[in-house]
C-alpha cells in the first residue's frame, strides 16, 4: 500500500494588489511614522481622566494611591506627547499638582503650633468626589427621552377649504325595535274586543305617514303612531316607516344612543 506524498500549504498573500496576490513586500515600500493612528477614549478634563483611571483599577477614592495613580497619569500624557495630540494646559497643571501632592507626602511633615498639617491628598479627593457626583448625574440625564432627539412635536394647519361636518350616529335596528316595543305596551291599553277586524294597508299608512311629514323639520318617532288603533296599527305604522326609510323616502337620525328618535321626509 503506497503512502499518499504530503502536500505542503502555500503561503497566504499579504495583499491583492488588481486581481494579483502580493506574497512579499515591496523592496521600496515606505509607511510613514504617522500611518496608524490610535484614537484613544476622549476625556473632558484631567479630572475625568483622573476618574477613569481609579474606576478602571477599581480604587478607592477616599483612600487615593497618589503614587500609583501619578505613575498612570503621566504614563498617559507621555503617550498623548507620543502620538503628537494637542496637550491642553489643564492636563499638564494637573500633572503639577500631582506631583505637588507626591512631593508633600514624601518630604516629613514639620510640626506646627497648630496641629498635624492636613492631608495634601484632601482637596484633590473632594475635587474627585464632586466630580462624580455631576457626571453621574449628567449621565442619568443623557439617558432621559429629549425633545427633538427622540420625541418630535408634531405640528399641522388646518386647511383653508376645510369645512366642519356633523355626521349624526345611524339609527340602528334595534333602536327601532325599542321604540316599537314601547308603542306597543302603549297599544295595549287600548284593547277592545271586536268582532270584525278592519283591514289595514300598509301602503295607505305609508301615505298618510309621508303626508305629516316634511324636509323642513324633525318629527318625533313616536308621533307617527296611534296607539289607539291597538296593536295592529302600531305594527302596521312601524312597517310603514321601515318601508320609506328602504325606498329613500324619509330620514331617520338620533342624536345618540338611547335617545328620541326623528324621522323627516327626504328633499
Amino acid at each position: 500500500m503506497t503512502q499518499a506524498p504530503l502536500t505542503v500549504q502555500p503561503p497566504l498573500p499579504l495583499a491583492v494588489v488588481r486581481g494579483k496576490p502580493m506574497v512579499e513586500l515591496p523592496a521600496d515600500l515606505y509607511i510613514p511614522p504617522d500611518a496608524l493612528e490610535v484614537i484613544l477614549e476622549a476625556f473632558e478634563g484631567p479630572l475625568d481622566l483622573l476618574l477613569y483611571l481609579i474606576r478602571r483599577h477599581k480604587l478607592d477614592i477616599v483612600d487615593l494611591p497618589v503614587f500609583e495613580i501619578t505613575r498612570q497619569y503621566m504614563d498617559y500624557i507621555a503617550l498623548m506627547d507620543q502620538m503628537q495630540m494637542e496637550l491642553a494646559g489643564e492636563y499638564l497643571v494637573m500633572a503639577a499638582t500631582l506631583a505637588e501632592v507626591k512631593s508633600r507626602l514624601l518630604l516629613p511633615k514639620p510640626a506646627t503650633e497648630e496641629g498635624e498639617e492636613d492631608d495634601p491628598r484632601m482637596v484633590l479627593i473632594r475635587q474627585l468626589q464632586a466630580y462624580e457626583v455631576l457626571k453621574q448625574a449628567a449621565e442619568q440625564m443623557e439617558q432621559l427621552p429629549r425633545l427633538e432627539r427622540e420625541h418630535w412635536v408634531a405640528q399641522a394647519a388646518r386647511a383653508a377649504n376645510l369645512v366642519p361636518q356633523v355626521v349624526p350616529p345611524q339609527v340602528e335596528l334595534d333602536e327601532l325595535v325599542s321604540a316599537l316595543r314601547g308603542m306597543l305596551a302603549k297599544a295595549e291599553l287600548f284593547e277592545q274586543h271586536q268582532v270584525a277586524r278592519e283591514a289595514l294597508s300598509t301602503r295607505e299608512r305609508m301615505s298618510h305617514i309621508l303626508s305629516q311629514l316634511g324636509p323642513e323639520r324633525f318629527t318625533p318617532f313616536v308621533a307617527l303612531f296611534t296607539p289607539e288603533e291597538g296593536r295592529a296599527g302600531v305594527v302596521v305604522s312601524f312597517l310603514a316607516i321601515l318601508e320609506l326609510s328602504k325606498e329613500r323616502l324619509v330620514e331617520i337620525q338620533q342624536a345618540q344612543p338611547d335617545s328620541a328618535i326623528y324621522v323627516r321626509a327626504r328633499a
